[in-house]
């Protein structure tokens, strides 16, 4: 399947928290890749929602945070009530260029392919702590899959819809995007990682903590396999 007859079969899905400031410019850039774009705000405590709704997008909003795992799973479930097969995600800060989304619809042509964005934190200039938090979760989990995991945290992403909700994904937070991964390899979803560009501007704000959250994502994975996939 070519990546044209993909893009019309794809939507955009943007998790946002507190992200007035970027997102409007993320939707905008989004809608060149997609005719349909979901923001969903994850508890807001400023105009997200309006920025976001103003650039042309449709806006899900959680009426508390709940969680960047459960945002991307309501704008999953929302993509398909809609008749979408493939969701393209990025976030809402800026960090993604939304013009790389074109970079997940051209590396595979199965629409039943689980894409991942890989970034190159070093040559971007990314905090030293990302580095390491990232580094460590990709040997944690390339160990675990036997599978060599590059970026296993970037959220420029394409999710075949529907098998993805299927995976049973419990967390709700960043491990989602771990767990994912972790459930489509026993699925035996195909997994294919594509590099793509990625910013860090000086002024740039994230919700990610780089010392305590990948030690969450390590607790779900044990617990998934303790737990759902023995």
């Amino acid at each position: 399947m070519s990546s044209l007859d993909l893009r019309t079969q794809s939507c955009v899905v943007v998790p946002a928290l507190d992200a007035e400031r970027s997102v409007g410019e993320v939707v905008l850039g989004a809608r060149m890749q997609a005719a349909h774009v979901i923001v969903v705000d994850d508890g807001s405590s400023d105009a997200t929602a309006a920025r976001a709704s103003e650039a042309g997008a449709e806006v899900l909003r959680h009426g508390r945070n709940r969680g960047k795992g459960a945002a991307l799973a309501s704008g999953l479930s929302r993509a398909r009530s809609l008749g979408y097969a493939i969701a393209l995600t990025l976030d809402a800060d800026g960090q993604h260029p939304p013009a790389e989304l074109a970079k997940l619809l051209a590396a595979s042509d199965d629409p039943g392919a689980l894409v991942l964005g890989v970034r190159d934190l070093a040559g971007a200039g990314a905090p030293r702590a990302n580095r390491m938090s990232n580094g460590f979760a990709n040997g944690f989990l390339s160990m675990v899959t036997r599978l060599r995991l590059r970026d296993t945290q970037c959220g420029m992403r394409r999710y075949p819809i529907a098998s993805t909700l299927s995976l049973g994904v419990r967390d709700e937070r960043f491990g989602f995007e771990t767990e994912v991964i972790l459930r489509a390899r026993r699925a035996g979803m195909r997994i294919v990682q594509v590099p793509i560009e990625v910013l860090y501007p000086a002024d740039r704000s994230t919700h990610f903590d780089a010392r305590r959250d990948p030690w969450r994502i390590v607790g779900r994975v044990l617990r998934t396999l303790a737990r759902d996939l023995v």
